[in-house]
Order: C-alpha cells, then structure tokens, then sequence
C-alpha cells in the first residue's frame, strides 16, 4: 500500500509563497499519477493540480493557473506544490492523492486510491 505524507503548509500574506511537498512510501512513485486537491471549510474537496506519472503532463484548475506549478521527483518519491501569489481564497488543507497511472478523469476525488493526511494553508492578513 501506498503511504503518503504532506508538508510545508503554514501561515502565509496574501501575495506570499510556499512549497507543499508530498513524499510517497509502499509503492513504486514512478507507476503513480499525482495529484493535488484541497479542501476550504465548509466546501467540497477541490482538485487542484496533477501531474503524471513521468512528469510530462500537468494539469490545473483555472483559478491556480499561472500562480501555482505541480512537479515531481522520481528519485526522491516527491511530489511539489509550488504555490506563488497567495490569496485569501487558497486558504485550505492541503491533500495529496495518488493513483495508478491509466485512463481516468484526474479531477475526481473519488478516482483516486490513496491520499495523505493533508497540510493546512492559511492567510494570515
């Protein structure tokens, strides 16, 4: 089974930046296709960005388009958020996700089998 482990969320200003990292275990990283997704109070888990399982292809929703980057270290069984111009609305936990690469609607939570414990990321303006 695949464990994931997220860090790096905290307390950032608007237009601020930080790096999620999120490290895998169990598995062989380089067959998953990695996902982030994020989960504000009271609202729905939201996909966020995805990367595949080499690191060619990344995806994102448009709200992060430009302001936040999805990549991946194979050798070091990572995946990256690089989160850059923060906003108030990104505040959220954090959640990693990882599934087998393959056909399949990236932006479904419920089409991934694994997930981390998630980081919190809050606005402290």
């Amino acid at each position: 089974q695949v464990q994931l482990v997220e860090s790096g969320g905290g307390l950032v200003q608007a237009g601020g930046s930080l790096r999620l990292s999120c490290v895998a275990s169990g598995g062989t990283f380089s067959l998953y296709a990695m996902t982030w997704f994020r989960q504000a109070p009271g609202k729905e888990r939201e996909f966020v960005a995805s990367i595949n399982f080499s690191g060619d292809y990344t995806y994102y929703e448009d709200s992060v388009k430009g302001r936040f980057t999805i990549s991946r270290d194979n050798a070091k069984n990572t995946v990256y958020l690089q989160m850059n111009s923060l906003k108030p609305e990104d505040t959220a936990v954090y959640y990693c996700a990882a599934r087998l690469r393959g056909q399949f609607d990236y932006r479904l939570k419920g089409a991934y089998n694994y997930w981390g414990q998630g980081t919190q990321v809050t606005d402290s303006s």
